[in-house]
């Protein structure tokens, strides 16, 4: 299938071959007949894509704020090549079309294959993984060209929405793009006497021709006048700002238009350099209306696909968009009008070309052909090289990208054969850079390559074990990002593989192969007696909406804080066979953010580690104190070990991600099974401290694995 994308640093556009999508219980699979460029959002994301980089970082100060952030707690390398992956994505650009279903998700009712449904949330694409409640049949007598517009009209609808107004009530729109001219006919549907106001003559001549009581040109105090006559020296009701501009006019034109009390709502992007003072003497309500309607950017309502009960939330953005379609059904709203262009889907990048004219358009359309692509079918990228060892990678994100890759290469695991991300997008982008041979359709068809004898995981969290498993009873060594597993049925589960598989397992418990800790063990090996550790870890926050937040990935502890157990184990020399474990503030005691740790090890050594992220932006992430045998060792942030006072190390951060696929690799011309049994024991320990923060108290290490 194909694909519009533009490059995130030159705002370049390409269509670009990528697997179709698998959809999850809560999504659709939908073939996409046509969709809809917005041209305001569309034209404001090409601009900031083709900006330099100086103009982005004064239109995205608060990412500035996150780099800046970065740089302290991590340094300035790792810092610069986070930017430099961000930079050289691509994003998808579109969010509103209309399709026929091919396959629904076991949680999604309503819809079924063969289905014409509007479809919200993704982009132009010749085939979209959709959100089950953003895919809405289309009603009988709706042609897909129509309902194409239903995304962007539930735009203007809840804005309209949260304008409060209904029958006789007088609204002005100011801006007159696509939403604007949406969102005057939704008023006049809904009853309301419109004024549409903008700076283009054609767009003031497009709005009267739709029906609104007045269409003017802006021309400042000639238009208030105008307006002041209209509602006899009253003043609006509502004023919608559905304008894209960075200039903050329009919001300060608003409040001449208001009544006392009146309602702001802004719809659109627009500046808001305000003057307090009208806003004041009117005592005027502004609001500013995200997306759709609720559910926009809900992970549980988007990803999760749990509806909010009519009763509580009558107008969600699936709702929304079932009105807009329900209003185009009965001859109450028309759009087609409003199409000025269409092109076909392998000539968008000249859809976009006509945003940066001059040339007056409004909704413009991508029409896609009839042909439904092999679902099943790789992606061939370059030719096989059938004289080294095959590796599978599923999952290309940013860690699969900067670090696995990188290493697997320095390793001398150089023939990639295969990649499978959940983002088809971000696979065939890898596949590119690192010369991948292929891009394959799914996991299960990187599992079953002849080809692949190594299959790395980096996915999201609650799919290593499976996936794992898999691939061990499929024959293939396994290399997992951490966690292995999110339950201890699931370790089992992968720890029974492995065991009848007689093939290798590594887990990417990488700290223990960092230079500071085999340093360390150096020391400690040689001292011969039970040591003591204070692992101290500023993890800082994450954001609500990263997928870490979401409860199915396991949350901090099981996700993360395992590294820092099989560290200590490392550290110590021995399996852990007892934990208690305390989490901070009230909440999911799975997703806790604070949390503090006490291990007792098999030899008699002690741990404690704590897990903190709400200190300084500037505090160094890691911090290993170990007492024990005569000696004091400190590691800082694994960039530096003293040891007794004395620096006998030190250098870039090392945290032995490279080390660790280098002994990996060693591994597959060897007997030996490397430290599985180490770290099904540290994943086994994790699980025993989530258990004690449910039940409490100690809870004793499950000893399978020992």
């Amino acid at each position: 299938m194909q694909q519009l994308v533009q490059s995130v640093r030159t705002g370049d556009l390409r269509l670009v071959e990528v697997p179709a999508p698998q959809i999850g219980p809560s999504e659709v699979l939908v073939a996409t007949d046509c969709s809809l460029v917005s041209a305001g959002t569309e034209r404001a994301v090409r601009q900031l894509a083709s900006a330099s980089l100086i103009d982005k970082a004064r239109a995205r100060p608060d990412l500035v704020r996150q780099v800046l952030r970065k740089a302290r707690s991590e340094g300035l390398a790792p810092t610069a090549r986070a930017v430099r992956a961000r930079l050289d994505e691509e994003m998808p650009l579109g969010y509103s079309a209309a399709g026929t279903v091919l396959e629904v998700g076991s949680a999604v009712s309503g819809v079924r294959p063969g289905d014409r449904v509007a479809t919200g949330g993704e982009g132009h694409a010749s085939v979209q993984a959709v959100a089950g409640l953003l895919a809405t049949p289309i009603p009988d007598g709706v042609s897909n060209e129509e309902a194409a517009f239903a995304t962007v009209g539930a735009i203007a609808l809840h804005g309209l929405r949260l304008a409060e107004v209904g029958p006789g009530a007088r609204v002005a729109v100011i801006g007159l793009g696509l939403v604007g001219q949406l969102t005057g006919r939704l008023a006049q549907a809904s009853g309301c006497e419109v004024v549409g106001i903008d700076v283009r003559p054609w767009a003031a001549e497009r709005a009267r021709q739709g029906g609104v009581a007045l269409g003017l040109v802006e021309a400042g105090d000639d238009t208030t006048a105008a307006v002041d006559t209209w509602t006899k020296g009253q003043g609006v009701d509502a004023v919608l700002v559905t304008a894209a501009t960075p200039s903050s006019d329009p919001m300060r034109r608003a409040p001449a238009l208001a009544r006392d009390r009146a309602t702001i709502i802004l719809v659109g992007d627009v500046g808001l350099n305000l003057d307090r003072r009208p806003l004041y003497e009117k005592e005027l309500c502004v609001k500013v209306a995200r997306s759709y309607g609720p559910g926009r950017y809900e992970r549980s309502y988007e990803e999760w696909g749990i509806d909010y009960p009519p009763g509580q939330v009558r107008w969600t953005e699936g709702r929304n968009q079932e009105a807009f379609l329900g209003l185009l059904g009965r001859g109450q709203l028309r759009v087609t009008d409003l199409i000025t262009h269409r092109f076909a889907f392998g000539d968008a990048p000249a859809a976009y070309d006509l945003l940066g004219s001059a040339e007056p358009s409004l909704g413009i359309q991508l029409i896609y052909p009839d042909a439904r692509p092999d679902r099943s079918a790789p992606i061939r990228l370059a030719p096989p090289v059938t004289d080294h060892v095959g590796v599978g990678l599923i999952g290309a994100g940013a860690f699969a990208r900067g670090v696995l890759v990188p290493a697997l290469r320095a390793a001398g695991l150089n023939r990639l054969v295969s990649v499978a991300s959940e983002s088809g997008l971000r696979a065939v982008r890898l596949a590119e850079r690192a010369g991948i041979e292929q891009v394959a359709p799914s996991a299960s068809a990187v599992i079953a390559d002849k080809e692949v004898a190594v299959v790395v995981i980096a996915t999201r969290h609650d799919s290593h074990a499976s996936l794992a498993a898999a691939a061990l009873r499929a024959g293939k060594d396994v290399l997992c990002e951490k966690p292995l597993a999110l339950s201890e049925d699931e370790l089992d589960d992968v720890e029974s593989a492995w065991r009848a598989s007689g093939r290798r397992l590594w887990v990417d418990f990488n700290r223990r192969y960092a230079p500071a800790v085999t340093g360390a063990r150096e020391y400690l090996t040689a001292a011969g007696s039970p040591v003591v550790i204070t692992y101290r870890v500023h993890a800082g926050p994450v954001a609500s909406s990263h997928w870490y937040a979401d409860r199915r990935q396991g949350g901090r502890l099981l996700g993360e804080v395992c590294h820092f157990v099989d560290t200590c184990a490392a550290l110590a020399g021995a399996p852990p066979v007892q934990v208690v474990a305390l989490s901070g503030p009230a909440g999911e005691a799975e997703k806790g953010i604070d949390l503090a740790l006490a291990l007792r090890f098999r030899e008699g050594s002690l741990a404690t580690i704590t897990y903190a992220s709400s200190g300084s932006s500037a505090t160094a992430k890691e911090r290993i104190e170990i007492l024990g045998g005569g000696h004091t060792l400190l590691i800082d942030d694994f960039r530096s070990l003293r040891v007794d006072g004395e620096t006998v190390w030190s250098g870039a951060q090392d945290k032995g991600h490279t080390h660790l696929v280098a002994a990996f690799a060693r591994s597959l011309t060897s007997d030996g099974r490397g430290a599985t049994e180490d770290t099904l024991a540290s994943s086994r320990a994790t699980m025993a401290a989530l258990r004690s923060l449910l039940e409490g108290g100690a809870a004793t290490v499950d000893s399978r694995s020992r």
